[in-house]
């Protein structure tokens, strides 16, 4: 029962306000992407990789892979961050049973937790890692006011790793691209089939580096996790 890692690198830096992908960002000295891929990597449980990247980056990821001596599969992504998902998937081996997608701007899950939920997945065939929100959410109508104020003890803000028995996640791609149902999240198009995910409870310091504050906690967190 191998288990198999999509690491989604295919994004931009319009947030960030960068001219090229957030993920060749410095985070301690070293790129975003750096971090995540040799976390992955590096990992015993994970058999195999693919990381997803845009066609711009296809080249300079060759050739960071191969001054870092790591060995596994690149393919260009899609329009959408569900197309590059689906592509990522076509490229694992059949001999994947479960697979992990991952957002490569995600450089702060920890082996304990890709662990943790490779264990929970062979059980529940489709588990994510989410944390309860913090703050009261609101849903705001298209005029600026307040509709509902849903309650907070049952919002959990879903973060990734997301792992899936591998053939669950190839059919919720597959039927989604014929139904043109478009997702935020793999376990969206999981639930769209009928089929029940699982929440992990995951960490607050799991987060996405998608803005300059962003990358500011970031530096924090990595700072702490050296002891400095």
């Amino acid at each position: 029962m191998a288990t198999g890692a999509v690491i989604v690198a295919a994004g931009s830096g319009k947030r960030m306000g960068s001219h090229r992908n957030k993920l060749w960002l410095p985070l301690a000295g070293e790129p975003i992407l750096a971090h995540t891929v040799r976390l992955f990597a590096s990992h015993p449980e994970v058999a195999e990789i693919v990381l997803v990247v845009s066609e711009q980056d296809h080249a300079d990821v060759i050739d960071w892979l191969r001054t870092e001596g790591i060995r596994l599969t690149v393919v260009v992504g899609g329009a959408e961050r569900q197309d590059s998902v689906r592509h990522g998937l076509q490229a694992l081996s059949p001999d994947c049973s479960y697979v992990l997608v991952h957002d490569a701007a995600r450089p702060f899950v920890t082996p304990q937790q890709i662990s943790q939920l490779i264990s929970q997945v062979q059980h529940d065939q489709a588990t994510i890692v989410a944390v309860p929100v913090k703050d009261t959410i609101k849903v705001v109508g298209e005029t600026g006011q307040i509709e509902s104020t849903p309650a907070r003890e049952s919002l959990w803000a879903v973060q990734t790793p997301q792992a899936f028995r591998m053939s669950l996640l190839q059919e919720a791609h597959q039927r989604a691209k014929e139904a043109g149902k478009l997702g935020t999240d793999d376990a969206t198009l999981v639930e769209w089939l009928g089929h029940p995910v699982t929440v992990m409870q995951g960490s607050y310091e799991n987060i996405k580096i998608t803005t300059p504050d962003d990358l500011l906690v970031g530096e924090a967190i990595m700072r702490k996790r050296k002891g400095e």
